[in-house]
């Protein structure tokens, strides 16, 4: 990628031996944040990091106690985005030529939120200027396809293991999001792309768990899933895909980015969700490649 790296792109914490079939995955969790990508940036060390589900990795840390593993990037979304498609690129960021397979019309990359990002939240421009095209070709194969690879063995392992396999992609939104046609703010959105990532019974019990530990939990909207949860969820093959997004507000300050007093009792209300959503997919697991809607 044009410099040496000392430090690790993503890792996968694994349990002792895996119990259960879920795979977790945290792509946009990372917080390492290259000072050749800063020296490239108009925005401060902070301004920069808007766009990061922070400490998601953290949060979600119990799975691996549970008998999951846990794949968590170290990278971040700004400099490089795994759930979008590998190509998803903006040609108005880069000196040279876009090869001829670059999907540079999607909706992700006309709003700025390609595979490498324009802009962070709130319309934030990252770069100061263009950059090689070759330099965000170079981030691809050296992070996005390996992350992707190691994704893929994962799942593939958990189903041959298991007979199915759950992946819970897991993301943080901000605490300023509102449910479509009210006021009110979600604690939780499940996002299962409308019934076609994930049983639907999965999915509603992924809600109705939630929701009897006190949580505001909405499905779908506004998140319904995006690339990953899409691209590996295939239901009618035993092949679920969950996205769980969390309300930033719950458990870190937004404007000095330091956790909340109740980020352990949070960490502690996901290891009860997941522990019991394994359970129902120990009871019912095997009906629910049948039950996709």
């Amino acid at each position: 990628m044009g410099e040496a790296t000392d430090w690790e792109f993503f890792e996968v914490l694994e349990p002792a031996s895996q119990r259960i079939p879920f795979v977790f995955n945290s792509p946009h969790s990372g917080r390492y944040y290259p000072q050749s990508f800063l020296d490239q940036s108009r925005l401060d060390p902070h301004a920069i990091r808007r766009s990061e589900d922070h400490f998601v990795d953290e949060l979600f840390r119990s799975a691996t106690f549970l008998g999951a593993p846990l794949l968590c990037a170290h990278f971040p979304r700004a400099f490089l985005d795994v759930n979008r498609e590998p190509y998803e690129l903006d040609p108005r960021m880069f000196e040279g030529a876009l090869p001829a397979h670059a999907n540079i019309s999607s909706m992700r990359v006309a709003g700025g939120l390609g595979t490498v990002p324009r802009l962070v939240a709130e319309n934030m421009e990252i770069y100061r200027s263009r950059f090689p095209v070759e330099e965000a070709l170079a981030r691809i194969e050296a992070i996005y396809k390996p992350y992707h690879a190691t994704l893929r063995k994962l799942i593939a392992r958990t189903h041959v293991q298991f007979g199915m396999s759950v992946l819970i992609d897991c993301h943080s939104m901000p605490g300023n999001v509102h449910l479509p046609g009210s006021g009110q703010r979600p604690d939780f959105i499940i996002g299962d792309r409308y019934g076609t990532s994930a049983a639907g019974e999965m999915s509603r019990t992924a809600v109705d768990l939630l929701e009897q530990l006190g949580y505001v939990v909405a499905r779908n909207k506004p998140y319904a899933g995006g690339f990953i949860t899409e691209h590996y969820g295939r239901p009618t093959r035993g092949l679920h895909a969950l996205q769980i997004e969390i309300n930033r507000s719950l458990y870190v300050d937004e404007a000095t980015l330091v956790k909340k007093p109740g980020f352990a009792a949070l960490e502690a209300d996901l290891a009860t969700f997941i522990a019991a959503l394994a359970r129902h997919v120990e009871d019912y697991g095997a009906y629910l490649p049948l039950a996709a809607e």
